[in-house]
């Protein structure tokens, strides 16, 4: 009796421990939290009206005026720089330091969808690959405290009839005969990162189709992006690349388009994404760290990104880390977030492949209600895109993933892992004391090897998994 005592306590002291490494886990994620730099901006305001910028003029953009007042504020010693209620009408607009870009409630920021304004090409990336490509619509480059803040509206005005179909995808408008990627130039793109061209070489042109981000800054600290609602991007939305001290709070999100995704921090340290709304084409919250040998190449991993009390609706996954992730990734953490829709993939997703290489670890998931999503809640998938053109041979390992109290009232199957054939690297996994009910495939998919895989207090269709 003394020793079946025992084994149950040893029991009881396992599960409390598993559990522990979550809670544990956010306990670090305050000490993350506390090293994000926050932006500070003098009391100056800059409107753009003073600038000459003519609201509800479609035919003459603004972003010289608008980029104008922005220079002028940072050579100022910085400040804000207004854009009141009104529509406005602008081409490519760059950021500069010291200056909070401010929209008002009301305030709309149409970007013009002429191709031409938008080179020459400036440094970026796309798709993970490094690049001179179309200028986002938003840019900045090396620049510190930089803010997009306020409660109105920028709008991408992508849409079937100019940006998308450029994707190459009949559904988004594109017709035999209309420049696009399909006709070379991401292949061409990819080639020159697996043949290791120069980067000053690497320049995309209008006819290779390469669409350009809502928001892209480069080598950037401490920034936010605070309140404003954004729309309608040709490309991803938000892509730090580079940048150190992200804060993303309470942004709203609508872009249904092709390679729509919310955010994509890549190559980024200490981001802090809270309050947001999804409703994406692709991933809402897409980590990355470089595509293959431009990855391995920069080798800078992205690391310590906090996601919390989040709303994603239709999108491929919730919280995805990859494909893009040659560079790795550590140091995940999302909690109290509300995951629902049918055309909701995933919730937590990792996806990457021998392409790829890289290492991903510790991400930790806790108290995520997801109403539907039509897979999986947890995703990982070590053999993405396996008909994809590129040197293999190098193993992504993927280990240290947590998650705890999750509720899913719909899906195909709980926990989704593919492995690879080779060898066990998916490893120390855990889910635990949760609850998926309404699964149609009545439980778990696992193929390939994985190792160290555990579900402890985890229930589908209201049976105990074990």
């Amino acid at each position: 009796m003394r020793k079946f005592f025992g084994i149950i306590l040893l029991l009881c002291v396992a599960v409390v421990a598993k559990a522990d490494v979550i809670d544990k886990a956010f306990e670090t994620a305050k000490a993350i939290e506390s090293q994000i730099k926050q932006t500070s901006f003098p009391d100056r305001v800059f409107n753009i009206l003073d600038f000459g910028v003519k609201a509800d003029n479609p035919s003459e953009p603004a972003h010289d005026e608008i980029n104008l007042a922005i220079t002028t504020c940072s050579q100022a010693g910085g400040g804000t720089v207004l854009i009141p209620k009104g529509t406005f009408y602008t081409g490519p607009i760059t950021m500069k330091s010291n200056v909070n870009l401010h929209l008002e409630e009301g305030a709309i920021l149409k970007f013009d969808t002429n191709q031409e304004l938008y080179f020459p090409a400036v440094l970026t990336r796309w798709e993970g690959v490094d690049c001179y490509n179309a200028r986002p619509l938003i840019y900045a480059y090396g620049e510190t405290n930089i803010a997009i803040t306020g409660k109105g509206i920028i709008d991408g005005q992508a849409t079937n009839d100019n940006w998308w179909p450029m994707c190459g995808a009949p559904r988004f408008g594109w017709v035999e005969g209309m420049k696009a990627q399909r006709n070379g130039g991401r292949e061409k793109l990819l080639m020159y990162a697996e043949t290791n061209t120069p980067i000053y070489k690497r320049v995309m042109t209008p006819e290779d189709g390469l669409r350009p981000q809502l928001l892209n800054f480069y080598s950037c600290n401490t920034i936010l992006i605070e309140g404003v609602t954004l729309l309608n991007s040709p490309f991803w939305v938000i892509h730090p690349l580079f940048c150190e001290s992200l804060i993303v709070r309470g942004v709203s999100v609508f872009n249904r388009g092709p390679n729509g995704d919310g955010c994509d921090p890549e190559s980024c340290k200490n981001v802090l994404i809270e309050g947001c709304l999804f409703d994406t084409g692709d991933d809402c919250i897409a980590i990355k760290s470089g595509r293959n040998n431009d990855g391995r190449k920069w080798d800078t991993p992205s690391e310590n990104i906090i996601v919390r009390n989040c709303r994603m609706k239709n999108g491929h996954g919730g919280v995805v880390v990859g494909s893009e992730i040659s560079g790795g990734y550590r140091n995940l953490f999302v909690e109290n977030c509300d995951m629902d829709s049918p055309l909701l993939d995933r919730v937590i997703r990792i996806k990457t492949s021998t392409c790829r290489g890289g290492l991903i670890e510790n991400v930790f998931v806790r108290n995520i209600t997801v109403g539907e999503c039509k897979e999986a809640v947890l995703r990982i998938n070590l053999q993405y895109e396996n008909r994809e053109n590129c040197q293999r041979g190098f193993t992504p390992t993927v280990r240290n993933i947590h998650l705890k109290n999750i509720t899913s009232q719909k899906s195909k199957y709980g926990v989704v892992l593919i492995g690879l054939n080779e060898s066990a690297n998916i490893e120390n996994i855990s889910v635990s004391n949760c609850k998926f009910n309404n699964v149609a495939e009545n439980g778990n998919n696992i193929t390939g090897k994985v190792k160290d895989v555990k579900f402890e207090g985890l229930y589908i269709n209201g049976g105990l998994v074990k």
